[in-house]
């Protein structure tokens, strides 16, 4: 997103920006950091941070430092950073250390503009020659007061906020009252001093000419040599408090069905885009490119639409409800681009048409159907009628081949599985359940079977009803607990009463165990003998102070689970799942969920536990709750767990009795762990950002949805009503160590996730895409088979594709075809290698040697490689930092990437002659 807006900053103006400046994030990651250094960026500009830490940096004049990434030996990543030293950005708040002073030095605030006077009740009057010498020796003072919080005698003083500059004359006060301030200053030698108007750029670069000539290094302090004179730190900066104990860790949760669309329309938009690339790579006649080139107004759309929705108002869940409403219809359109361009681009990649163009409707459709911007997607059901067949295509958008259960919604069970060469697939039919007490069976069915589909690459499958020769699907067997009597047994399942305590459901790896009456997860049973709890509750917290961006429980959670409810058990070859409908004090129960566990040699899903939350914290009886899931475990993990940071790297995290549970809740983007003293690891992947807390030993606690009906004073003037209907899904992984580790409760560095969490966090967070054809086809009309594999092979499995797209794709038919027209962004994952590297058999080897570029795809050459910025805008590699160059990319096309390094390459493409 950064780059779609360095790129439009060049396009339009020439401009390659240098710095960053970041004012009112609520807490900061060094993902960021290190992402802006990789991009060419020098210097950053932060300024919500904990009001206890800025005192303490302010105490060792520390507000100015070196970001440095903790894994980072080199030095390569140090970025210099400015941390503003008060309570807010605004003006009254930015001269120095007393509000009440500098507000009189803002000029809008006098009589005649339509800001509030200033709070503290001295307001600020026009400059004359007769006030000059006493107005600018008070803000002096102040400037002054402010500059023993920093090292050198260069002083950044900002002048504005969020809402000002809207017209010439509160402009021209500004500048006019303070040029004649700025005049006696600098006309009078005995103050010592020169004040300017400037921009950042001129802030940096007067204080980098300052610390060349004078060294402020402390004795014994670990600098940089990037640039001296100030010490190196690494970190994040959550969570964020202003004031008191107010804790902005609300916001990680808030609005989360728009948080869980955000990251839908991230991964559809990647697929998008590496379909963009491969169409203009294999398809280089006229009529493909020109219609590809067409949509790409469509895709710059998507990609802003995508970026505005990262404002700190925006993701965060932090928006009045007509601008939610504006972000929502934005992200939804653009879904619907993308689909609706995906299903043409499969066509072409499948060579079952060549002649399209944008006014032909493509034969596919996808599988998920979104009717509203704030409604969940439905599965379209495919209406297989006796004697005919219809065709399903599946899209891979990572670079390794896939094994997995697919699941497609059916309206009739009767159906066969074939794969593109018309041989029988074994599969599965299980009902297909919904969120209700009294219907629990929607009358549809889900069919599973394992598919397989190539890296970067397409495969169809095949849904037929009469196909002779062909097993049907397997009907699941089904278990039910109700405490009423309504249950009737949907055909053509068989079905049993559940009797005893517990019930539980196992594949070749694991076996779940569960408390009948609560209908919740209670243990695991490895297949090696060993048990772990786990634990589950559903709880719920009462807050009267919470907000959107601020969490303020009054006390702990109160389970909301009580004895009773409904349970379906479902025993399939593919499958087997717990749906449990829970009874609670409401009437309208606000969660049910479903447990699930899949069979299927050599793939991933075997391996975790999938969790699906169904979410309804809707009406009045929820009002200021939040509703939080807890797993309870047997771990010793000493209150230490591990979160995500951008989903990039992680953060070790502590609880602290120290300060209020709120400041103990951390952001979770994707990846919460713990782990015990014996190795054993817990992890929990999600689908979407939330927030998570480990209050207790052995607990891991995410909250899933909140409902508030104040404003909690911090500018959105509403409270957050607008909850929707949601799914929240988890893979939760138990793993083992196979080789001693560090102990996590001594070391202060965070742990890496293995190699298997994250092909795990992959696979949730870059699922298959569906396409199922419009119209069924006639058994007696067998087309030939259709798949797509661009890739040579599989890439190591801890080298990922950040991206593969052609950066300016209106432009692709005016460049010349020696340019580089496309672009390969590559991650290394860091992996603890403590755990199993060949835990499935997919993970065929790592990026321990270099990578070929020139020989990645098939059918493609790779005529040149050059190594860029992240934002596409540098190719001189030294002044981004990077360590390790091997070889002369552009000649020999070979790239080896340092594990937890990003690096982006221009290449130039053009089909095998």
């Amino acid at each position: 997103m950064i780059t779609e807006g360095n790129m439009w900053l060049n396009d339009t103006i020439g401009v390659v920006p240098k710095n960053s400046w970041a004012i009112d994030p609520f807490g900061y990651s060094p993902t960021m950091a290190y992402l802006l250094r990789r991009m060419g960026f020098e210097n950053m500009l932060i300024q919500r941070t904990h009001y206890e830490l800025k005192k303490e940096l302010a105490l060792q004049k520390n507000l100015e430092y070196i970001w440095r990434q903790n894994w980072d030996a080199e030095e390569s990543t140090d970025i210099f950073t400015h941390m503003m030293p008060f309570y807010s950005y605004d003006i009254p708040h930015t001269c120095g250390p007393e509000p009440a002073i500098c507000c009189q030095f803002d000029f809008a605030r006098m009589h005649g503009f339509n800001y509030e006077l200033c709070p503290w009740g001295e307001h600020p009057v026009e400059i004359n020659h007769e006030n000059v010498q006493e107005r600018a020796l008070k803000l002096l003072d102040q400037y002054r007061k402010k500059s023993t919080l920093y090292r050198t005698n260069t002083l950044l003083v900002p002048l504005g906020d969020d809402f000002r500059y809207i017209n010439i004359d509160e402009a021209e006060a500004q500048f006019r009252n303070y040029q004649m301030l700025f005049d006696y200053i600098n006309s009078n030698p005995s103050l010592n001093a020169e004040a300017t108007f400037g921009t950042l750029e001129d802030y940096f670069g007067t204080l980098r000419e300052e610390v060349d000539r004078i060294n402020y290094s402390l004795p014994g302090e670990v600098g940089s040599g990037q640039i001296g004179g100030f010490p190196s730190l690494s970190g994040d900066f959550f969570t964020y408090a202003d004031r008191q104990q107010d804790y902005w860790s609300g916001y990680y949760v808030s609005r989360p069905f728009f948080k869980a669309v955000d990251r839908v329309l991230e991964q559809t938009l990647r697929a998008s885009e590496i379909m963009m690339a491969l169409l203009h790579g294999y398809c280089q006649r006229a009529q493909c490119e020109k219609w590809a080139t067409g949509f790409a107004y469509k895709m710059t759309a998507a990609r802003r639409n995508l970026a505005l929705f990262q404002h700190h108002d925006g993701v965060t869940g932090t928006a009045k409800d007509h601008v939610v409403w504006d972000y929502g219809t934005r992200m939804h359109t653009s879904l619907q681009d993308l689909e609706i361009f995906m299903s043409k681009a499969i066509e072409v990649l499948l060579g079952i048409r060549h002649d399209k163009s944008d006014h032909n409707p493509s034969q596919f459709e996808s599988e998920q159907v979104r009717s509203k911007y704030d409604v969940q997607p439905v599965h379209k059901a495919i209406g297989a009628r006796e004697g005919t067949s219809q065709s399903v295509v599946f899209f891979n958008p990572l670079e390794q081949g896939r094994e997995e259960i697919v699941m497609l919604i059916v309206d009739r069970p009767d159906v066969t599985i074939l794969d593109s060469n018309w041989t029988c697939v074994t599969s599965q039919v299980s009902p297909e359940l919904q969120h209700g007490k009294s219907k629990i069976f929607t009358g549809r069915h889900r069919v599973h079977w394992k598919a397989s589909v190539p890296a970067m690459g397409l495969q169809t499958y095949y849904v037929a009803n009469g196909f002779v020769g062909c097993e049907k699907a397997k009907p699941a067997k089904l278990k039910y607990f109700s405490t009423s009597n309504s249950f009737s047994c949907p055909a053509p399942y068989d079905c049993s009463k559940i009797g005893g305590g517990v019930a539980e459901i196992q594949n070749r790896h694991q076996t779940l165990t569960f408390d009948i009456k609560h209908g919740l997860l209670r243990k695991v049973t490895h297949k090696d003998g060993s048990i772990n709890d786990v634990g589950e509750e559903i709880g719920m917290y009462s807050s009267y102070g919470s907000g959107a961006y601020l969490f303020k429980p009054n006390g702990d959670a109160q389970p909301i689970i009580e004895a009773g409810g409904h349970m379906v058990i479902s025993e399939g070859l593919m499958v087997q799942e717990v749906y449990s409908y829970p009874k609670t004090t409401w009437e309208k129960t606000p969660i049910s969920h479903s447990t699930r566990i899949y069979n299927g040699d050599n793939t991933v899903g075997e391996l975790l536990i999938e969790k699906e939350y169904h979410v309804e914290l809707l009406g009045q009886d929820f009002n200021d709750r939040e509703l939080i899931v807890r797993y309870k475990t047997d771990l010793d993990n000493r209150r230490i767990f591990y979160s995500d940071l951008n989903g990039f790297q992680m953060s070790r995290r502590e609880t602290y009795d120290k300060i209020p549970m709120q400041g103990n809740y951390y952001p979770m983007p994707s990846l919460a762990f713990m782990q015990g003293s014996n190795g054993k690891r817990f992890s929990v992947h999600s689908r979407q950002s939330l927030g998570v807390a480990g209050l207790k030993e052995g607990w891991l606690e995410i909250m899933l949805d909140r409902r508030l009906l104040r404003d909690d004073g911090r500018g959105l003037g509403q409270g957050v009503m607008d909850n929707r209907p949601m799914n929240v899904i988890f893979h939760i992984l138990f793993e083992s160590n196979i080789s001693s580790t560090s102990n996590p409760v001594s070391n202060p560095l965070p742990l890496s996730p293995s190699l298997l969490s994250h092909c795990v966090g992959a696979h949730l967070n870059y699922p298959l895409h569906a396409f199922v054809a419009k119209n069924p086809q006639e058994l007696s009309m067998l087309p030939p088979p259709r798949s797509f594999s661009p890739l040579a092979a599989p890439l190591p499995c801890d080298l990922h594709i950040v991206n593969f797209k052609v950066p300016r794709p209106s432009k692709y038919s005016q460049q010349l075809i020696g340019d580089s027209r496309f672009v390969l962004i590559l991650q290394r994952r860091h992996w603890d290698t403590s755990y199993c590297q060949n835990c499935y058999s997919q993970c065929t080897s790592v990026a321990n040697k270099p990578v070929n570029l020139f020989n990645m795809f098939k059918e493609l050459e790779v005529l040149n490689v050059k190594a860029t910025s992240l934002n596409l805008l540098h190719e001189d590699i030294e002044m981004l930092g990077y360590m390790e160059q091997v070889g002369d990319v552009g000649q020999e096309g070979h790239v080896f990437i340092s594990p937890m390094e990003i690096q982006a390459y221009k290449l130039v493409l053009r089909p095998h002659q």
